[in-house]
């Protein structure tokens, strides 16, 4: 098997995520890590060995022949500096969601990971979530008929810990939370239904924590999650800038003629996604998303509570529902031996464009806007694995995956 030395440029938080590559018995162990924080390249010493390489400097991780892929766990708003920067410097990269927070930037990663052949990955893990994968199971074997609408909704109890209390609470950094927490849920619409989405219309607004009150300009913030900090309008140490909305919502006309629907709010109490895809022969829907949860199926007329059948979902080991472990696997299998990926840089960037035009929507009196669409050589190079040479193929004899990735 071929050796992996991988660099994690923002080890902390979600940079945990590369814990699961290291397997020194397979080739493959940790080697480098870049962050600003002291403590969190302390702890990835701790955890992978001393002799680990460490800076405050991505660029100088990147300076290190040896590392041959790098997971990218920054901030949103570096996503794009960062992964262009080492698909530059030839390295394999996983980017954690949302690829970038505008259009462009994701464009710009592409085109860069096209002209320079450095592979690619995305960390869309909700692809490896058993409840999603069961979805489309059941979707793909025609049980249900052709899909024609879906519905989407997203309580997110954790919203006022995680959001609102550090970057992500500013436009700057994340473009709003229908991007950046919608990114998940835009892209699995339109895996499931088969299409990438064609024009959106959505409405939000800042209606709950724009009330609470602030932390003082140049006190850091913690978004610490507690159960304990509820209901919102008893809590402090927001951020001092909030300018995104806390419930978003937009309806998607997809290209293939489906239609979908998604809201998120992140003052809830509770925590869960809920799909129902609706076909021409009957309807599904999840009740839970990870863990033990549920996905009923009907296909006859009766009562909402009496499915037609149930199957029962069995908890994962790992983390994120055990799809952590799982992405992981992949993007290493993908590196060493260009294994397919249920996952695609192409539907990334649908995903965020759609979040991108959906805020556009909202907060331009709910027009309507179109998704613009990716140059034709991009979609054939990236639908065919990023293995096919990028301009030598002889017309008309590079084959093409379906639009949809």
């Amino acid at each position: 098997m071929k050796k992996l030395n991988i660099g994690v440029i923002g080890v902390g938080g979600r940079g945990a995520l590369a814990r699961s590559a290291h397997l020194p018995s397979e080739g493959c162990r940790l080697a480098a890590g870049a962050d600003v924080d002291k403590k969190s390249l302390e702890a990835l010493r701790e955890f992978a060995g001393k002799d680990v390489f460490t800076t405050n400097d991505y660029r100088r991780l990147l300076e290190v022949k040896d590392i041959d892929a790098v997971f990218i766990a920054s901030p949103d708003f570096l996503h794009e500096e960062h992964c262009v920067a080492s698909l530059e410097a030839g390295k394999a990269v996983y980017l954690e969601k949302p690829m970038a927070i505008t259009i462009e930037g994701c464009d710009r990663i592409l085109e860069t990971a096209y002209n320079t052949g450095s592979k690619l990955f995305l960390g869309h893990n909700m692809r490896h979530f058993a409840s999603i994968l069961k979805m489309k199971e059941i979707i793909d074997s025609g049980i249900i008929g052709d899909v024609q609408a879906c519905w989407c909704r997203h309580f997110i109890g954790y919203g006022g810990d995680a959001y609102f209390r550090d970057w992500h609470s500013e436009r700057k950094n994340t473009t709003g939370l229908l991007l950046q927490k919608g990114a998940h849920d835009i892209d699995v619409i339109h895996w499931l239904m088969g299409a990438y989405t064609r024009s959106v219309v959505g409405m939000g607004m800042l209606s709950v924590y724009d009330k609470c009150e602030r932390r003082p300009e140049g006190t850091p913030g913690s978004a610490k999650w507690d159960n304990t900090q509820y209901p919102p309008l008893t809590q402090k140490g927001f951020s001092p800038v909030i300018d995104i909305e806390d419930h978003n919502m937009i309806m998607m006309q997809l290209d293939n003629g489906s239609q979908a629907s998604y809201v998120q709010c992140h003052y809830t109490p509770d925590s869960e996604r809920n799909y129902t895809f609706i076909g021409t022969n009957g309807r599904i829907e999840n009740v839970g998303d990870s863990g033990k949860c549920e996905i009923h199926v009907w296909t006859q007329r009766g009562e909402r509570n009496s499915p037609d059948i149930v199957h029962h979902l069995k908890p994962i080991e790992g983390t994120h529902g055990g799809s952590d472990p799982a992405i992981v696997r992949t993007f290493l299998d993908f590196v060493r031996n260009g294994t397919s990926t249920n996952t695609s840089p192409v539907a990334a960037r649908y995903s965020v464009a759609v979040g991108v035009m959906g805020h556009a929507s909202m907060r331009t009196g709910c027009r309507l806007k179109t998704i613009p669409k990716l140059p034709d050589k991009l979609v054939e190079y990236f639908n065919n694995g990023q293995s096919q040479p990028r301009d030598t193929a002889p017309h008309g004899k590079m084959k093409v995956a379906p639009a949809i990735g």
